[in-house]
C-alpha cells in the first residue's frame, strides 16, 4: 500500500514539474543563488513527502559535528536506493551528489539533480572522470558541498563495503575541505 500511495505522490510530483522548472528558470534569471536554494528546498519537501509516506524512521547520531560554515566533502557507502532520500534532507546548505552519468537520462531526475549543483561520473571514460574531480573540486570551492559514494556502486551486503576508488579522496585533498563520514 505505501508503494502505491509514494508511486502516486511521485506521478503528482512529475506532473507539477514542468511549471516548477519555469518558476526555477524565472527566479534564475534574476538570482542564481536564490534558484538553488529553492530547488534544494523543493527537493528537500519532495523527499522528506516520501520517507513519511514509506514509513521510514531516521536516526541521526552525531549530526552536531557536521561543519555548517563550510562546504565539506560527504562520503558514504551506499547500501540502498533510500541512501540519497535519507542524507539529502540532514546535510545543512547547498550539496550536490555524485551519480553515474547513466542517470543523466532520466529527464525529470536530470533536470532536478543539474539544479543541484550534481556531478555525473562517466566511469568507462578516465579523463571525464578526471574532469568530474575538477568541477568536484571548484563547487566545494564556491561554497557547495559534495556528497560521494566512493564504493563506486550500491553494496548487495550491508555487512560489506566494497573498495574506495582513489578519485574521492583526491576531491578532498585538493579542496581542502573536511571530510564528514556517513553510513
Amino acid at each position: 500500500m505505501r508503494l502505491i500511495i509514494v508511486g502516486l505522490f511521485l506521478i503528482i510530483f512529475v506532473i507539477f514539474c514542468p511549471l516548477l522548472f519555469f518558476i526555477e528558470w524565472i527566479v534564475g534569471k534574476i538570482n542564481m543563488e536564490a534558484k538553488q536554494k529553492s530547488s534544494l528546498a523543493i527537493v528537500k519537501w519532495a523527499f522528506r513527502v516520501i520517507l513519511f509516506l514509506s514509513g521510514v524512521k531516521v536516526d541521526v547520531i552525531g549530526e552536531e559535528n557536521v561543519p555548517k560554515d563550510t562546504a565539506v566533502l560527504y562520503v558514504g557507502n551506499h547500501h540502498g536506493i533510500f541512501d540519497v532520500l535519507v542524507t539529502y534532507v540532514r546535510v545543512p546548505g547547498l550539496t550536490g551528489f555524485v551519480a553515474k552519468k547513466e542517470i543523466e537520462k532520466v529527464p525529470v531526475l536530470r533536470t532536478w539533480m543539474r539544479h543541484l549543483n550534481c556531478l555525473f561520473l562517466d566511469r568507462k571514460d578516465l579523463r571525464a572522470g578526471a574532469k568530474m574531480i575538477i568541477d568536484a573540486i571548484q563547487k566545494i570551492k564556491s561554497g557547495v558541498s559534495i556528497f560521494i559514494f566512493p564504493e563506486g556502486t550500491r553494496s548487495k551486503d550491508e555487512n560489506v563495503t566494497l573498495p574506495f576508488h582513489e578519485g574521492s579522496f583526491k576531491i578532498a585533498e585538493k579542496a581542502g575541505v573536511p571530510i564528514v563520514p556517513m553510513t
